[in-house]
Parts: structure tokens; C-alpha cells; sequence
């Protein structure tokens, strides 16, 4: 058999699907055999079983029962599903991911040219452990490289995409040789376990990854590139589309494990969630809580367990009185709580007539205009330094509510101290959104990359507005929507550091200082809310300065991975359903 397959060769096998059958007539071709042994192919998540090298049903789903716990095999390229699933129905289930394939003979080079970050391969422990933090922060299984096959024995090999400034692993993908893998007559590789840091703010992270793969594989004289894409993964198949990559006729099987749940028994009902209201339901499910879904699209459920029935909106619930939740919703009267609790704030009034508004600047300087009753940052300006820039993002609050806010404003760091059942539970420093210049792209360009971004980590709750807020950031800083920023240049395109507008977390809750989770919990007795969402300025999570800002009664829980918001939650509403240590 010929080295390489020919254009034409190619051309006749793609309405093909890889069979048992198939492969033995092409390795015929040459008068090569058909490997003794199946194969199965460590990735240190589980074994990629290649179905085509086992010779009959009954052996294939044997081997998928071997299954080790806590991994996840998968069996490929199944030409005859219904025989090897007749065999263990209660056990194995069909995939319901799309197989894509990109021929290489269809691969067109990039005519973009993406900076700021590298790609090169997993070489030791620290690059393990980083890909893996990356993995887990997107609900993939961690890498045991201990366990990966040997790449000299057909192995995968791990790529990792790494931040030229900060030098952070920012994607990460898998490739596996099938000529080194299973010998195979048609010269394939596969890719698995793409993912990108959902806080990355370079473009082109995945594109990138995908392409160093292919034009890797192409260098070794293979043909073909082959994926596996959960069928309703819009945006992954738009790139793979855009790429080159067409549907194949095969099939993959795995076992039933808790891992795979979600596969096989369909979309339950945290699925019509969105991330804020899913965790809590997730984790109500974990412990065999009814969830009764009341209004998905508003994020209201309610939760029963024995005689208990909890109602809840995402984070806020029937423990949460009228009284409290007014007291958060009210900024003036969250003010006048936290003041009277001996709490440090900024000076705060009401906006008035103009005179007022000035003497209020003129009094100190810099000023932050905010709705009296508003959420998710919408409506807030922050470092007002005229007169002008306050009157008219007063006129821009009163979109959200007639009364707005004046408050002093402080230089600090955005920190979110979550406090449930009176105990402080999880603390991040939120980063307003953020581009990083690649001397290409404008500005405006750079924001619609990560805006899209951040809306799929996020599934749509986080984007980045192209609104007259962040068009007067880009103004301070000297620059608009069609300046093109300098290579490697960071800027900041949000004043504020709400996630519902771009922002991000760092996680702190392992060096909060004692002050001021002292001044978290005082809060929330203040206001006597059982779960509640603080927000300060500090200097640093490990310093005791600090200055309050406001308290959301409907904190997002699934922004603080990895600390344990929705059990803790969980443990609020149902005591008793608390494992027994």
C-alpha cells in the first residue's frame, strides 16, 4: 500500500464509514494483516476503544464493561451499534455526539494571523496540573498522565496553548496518530478535549489549536482529521464548519456512569436553567431533592424534601424575608443599615437638582452615579470627574429607576464576599472587562471577540456591552471602537467589574483577611439575610481596609468555582440532607 492516500483515494473513501469490514479489505490492499489484539488507547481520562479492531460485538461490549471507576471509555467507530448495544442495554447507551471529519485534501491555511500566546506540548507535572485546573473549570475529567499509553506504543499527545505575558495555560487540546495508534490503512487522526480558558482573552485560542493540530498531523503525512462534537454544540460546530470539517457516518458507544448521565437520559430539568439557578438544582438532584421547575426562563423552582418546600429565584429563597430583600434592593437604605452597624462606606446622596450634583462633586472630586434600585450593573457610572459626565449618567440611571445615587468614589479592588447561613463561604476579586492588543484588530473587534466568548462560558449571562459606558472608558484611556490597540497592550474597557458585563474572577477566599470577613458577616446579621452577596473596594483580599458598596440578595453561585457555594446553599435550605461524616 502506498504511503499516502491520493487525492482520488480520498475522494472515493469519504461517503465511506470506517468498518471492521473496510479496514480488512484496505489493509488487504498491501498484503498486511489485521492486528491480533484490539486496540484501546489510554488518554488519562479513560481508553479510546477503536471498534473496528475488535472482532465481534459481544467482545467490544465486554471490554466497555471493564470500564475503570471514575473514567470514561468511549468506543469508536461502531459500524453495527444496535448488535453491540442488544447485548448489554442496561449497561452501554449510544452516543448522541456528532462525528465530524476534515479531509486534508478540503484544508485551507488561515489568512488571520493570531498573537500573543504559543502553542507547544505538555512536558511535566506543572503543565499537567494546569491543563487540568482548565479541564475541571470546564466540567471535563482532570488528565492522570500516569496512566496515558506511551506515545512510542500509539499514545496521544497533549498541546497546550500558553500566554506570552503571563505565561498561563490557556487551552489545551488532544491529538492521537491512528497510524502509530492501530495501524491504520487510511492514515487518520482524531482530536479530543479542546477547551479554553472561559476568562481567556486572547482571540483565536481555539481556531488556533485546531490548526496547529491538523498542519501537525498533515507534516506526518497523514490525511484526515476526525472529532467528536456534541451534537448541540452550535458554536464548536460553526468553527469546525468554518474549518472545513463534514458530518461521518459512524458511531460511538459508552457505558452508563454518573459521568455520563446527562447523555443518556436526556436533558433534566436544570437543563432550561440558566448556570445560576442549574448549580443549585444540580446539586438539589445530587441528594434526591425534587425539583419542581416553576418558570425556567425566570430561574424560579421549587424544591421538596420529605414534608419541606422550598421556593426559590436562583439564589434568593423563602428564607430570604420581604424586609431583607428590600434592604439590598434599596441602596439608600443598604447605606443607612450598613452605617448604623459601624460598617465603613462611601458618602452617599441622593441626586438632585444641578447644584446639588455639583456641590457633591466639588465636595470629593470623583463621583460613582448608580439606579437606587438596580442589578447586574446596568445603569452604573463610575469615576465622574465633571459635571457634565454626572448629569448625564444620571439621566442614563433613570432608565432603571427615577431615583438615582450619588456616591463618593474610592480607588480599590471589586471584592464579592458571599456569605450563606452567616458564614463567609467563598470571596473573589471581580476584574473589570479586559482586551489585550494584538497591533491587528480594533478595539471594537477585540471586544465582540471576547464578548462572544465570555456569552458561550457563560451560556449567554456575561457579555460585554458596546454601550456609552464603555465607549467613555475607551475615551479616558485615549482610544474608541476603531483604534487599533498595540501588540500585548491590556485595557480595561469597563469601569465596573460586574460579571454580566464582561467582568471576571480571581479567587481569594484562601487569604481573606479576618477583618474583613469580620465585616461580611456583621453585614449580612445587619441586613439578617441568610445568603447575600457583599461587595467591597479594598486595597487587597489580604488587607483589613476596606469600603462597602452594596449587597445583591440574588449573588450568582456558579461564579465562585471551586469553593462549595451550592452545597453550602443546599445545606441551608435542607439541613438534614447533609451526608453523614
Amino acid at each position: 500500500m502506498k504511503p499516502h492516500s491520493t487525492l482520488h483515494n480520498q475522494r472515493l473513501l469519504r461517503g465511506q464509514p470506517p468498518s471492521y469490514e473496510r479496514l480488512q479489505a484496505r489493509l488487504a490492499e498491501d498484503g498486511s494483516e489485521l492486528g491480533a489484539d484490539p486496540i484501546a488507547v489510554h488518554c488519562g481520562w479513560g481508553r479510546l476503544l477503536i471498534g473496528h479492531t475488535f472482532p465481534d460485538p459481544a467482545s467490544l461490549a465486554q471490554e466497555l464493561l471493564n470500564e475503570q471507576p471514575g473514567e470514561r471509555d468511549i468506543a469508536l467507530y461502531v459500524a453495527a451499534p444496535q448488535q453491540v448495544l442488544g447485548l448489554e442495554p442496561a449497561h452501554l447507551f449510544l452516543d448522541p455526539s456528532d462525528t465530524l471529519r476534515l479531509w486534508f485534501s478540503d484544508y485551507r491555511q488561515a489568512t488571520r494571523v493570531f498573537r500573543g500566546f504559543r502553542i507547544r506540548r505538555a512536558q511535566g507535572d506543572s503543565d499537567w496540573q494546569a491543563i487540568n485546573q482548565l479541564y475541571q473549570a470546564r466540567g471535563m475529567l482532570p488528565i492522570d498522565p500516569e496512566r496515558l499509553t506511551p506515545r512510542h506504543q500509539g499514545g496521544p499527545v497533549y498541546w497546550l496553548a500558553e500566554d506570552d505575558d503571563t505565561g498561563a495555560v490557556i487551552g489545551s487540546v488532544m491529538g492521537l496518530n491512528h497510524q502509530k495508534a492501530f495501524n491504520d490503512p487510511e492514515n487518520g487522526s482524531s482530536l479530543w478535549c479542546l477547551a479554553v480558558d472561559p476568562q481567556c482573552s486572547r482571540p483565536g485560542v481555539g481556531e488556533v489549536l485546531v490548526r496547529h493540530l491538523i498542519e501537525h498531523f498533515m507534516s506526518r503525512g497523514l490525511s484526515y482529521l476526525d472529532l467528536s462534537v456534541l451534537h448541540d454544540n452550535r458554536l464548536a460546530k460553526n468553527l469546525y464548519a468554518k474549518l472545513g470539517f463534514r458530518n461521518l457516518s459512524t458511531f460511538a458507544i459508552k457505558r452508563k456512569n454518573g459521568i455520563n448521565q446527562p447523555l443518556f437520559l436526556g436533558p433534566g430539568p436544570e437543563a432550561q436553567f440558566n448556570p445560576y439557578a442549574r448549580i443549585i438544582v444540580e446539586e438539589a438532584h445530587r441528594r434526591g431533592i425534587e425539583v419542581q421547575v416553576d418558570d425556567a426562563e425566570a430561574g424560579l423552582f421549587t424544591l421538596v424534601h420529605g414534608s419541606r418546600r422550598i421556593r426559590c429565584r436562583e439564589s434568593l429563597s423563602d428564607l430570604t424575608s420581604a424586609i431583607s430583600m428590600t434592604l439590598c434592593q434599596n441602596k439608600s437604605l443598604t447605606h443607612k443599615v450598613l452605617k448604623n452597624a459601624g460598617l465603613n462606606l462611601p458618602a452617599q446622596q441622593l441626586a438632585g437638582n444641578a447644584d446639588d450634583n455639583l456641590a457633591f462633586l466639588d465636595e470629593h472630586e470623583r463621583v460613582v452615579v448608580k439606579p437606587l434600585d438596580g442589578e447586574q450593573g446596568q445603569g452604573v457610572a463610575v469615576d465622574l470627574r465633571t459635571i457634565e459626565e454626572v448629569q448625564a449618567a444620571i439621566e442614563a440611571a433613570r432608565r432603571f429607576d427615577s431615583r438615582v445615587l450619588l456616591e463618593s468614589f474610592h480607588e480599590g479592588l471589586d471584592l464579592r464576599i458571599l456569605v450563606i447561613g452567616f458564614d463567609v463561604v467563598a470571596a473573589a476579586i471581580r476584574r473589570p472587562a479586559e482586551v489585550i492588543g494584538d497591533g491587528q484588530h480594533t478595539i471594537g473587534a477585540l471586544i465582540e471577540a471576547q464578548s462572544r466568548r465570555r456569552q458561550a462560558a457563560t451560556g449567554g449571562e456575561s457579555k460585554i456591552p458596546m454601550d456609552a459606558e464603555t465607549e467613555r472608558t475607551l475615551t479616558a484611556a485615549g482610544y474608541d471602537y476603531d483604534s487599533v490597540l498595540p501588540k500585548g497592550e491590556h485595557l480595561f474597557v469597563r469601569r465596573t467589574a460586574n460579571l454580566h458585563t464582561g467582568g471576571v474572577l480571581e479567587d481569594v477566599t484562601a487569604i481573606l483577611h479576618p477583618t474583613l470577613a469580620d465585616a461580611a458577616v456583621r453585614a449580612a446579621r445587619a441586613l439578617d439575610i441568610p445568603m447575600v452577596g457583599l461587595d467591597l473596594l479594598v486595597p487587597a483580599a489580604d488587607q483589613p481596609e476596606y469600603v462597602f458598596i452594596e449587597a445583591n440578595e440574588r449573588a450568582g453561585l456558579a461564579n465562585h468555582e471551586p469553593q462549595p457555594t451550592a452545597e453550602r446553599f443546599v445545606d441551608l435550605l435542607f439541613p438534614h440532607s447533609q451526608a453523614v461524616v
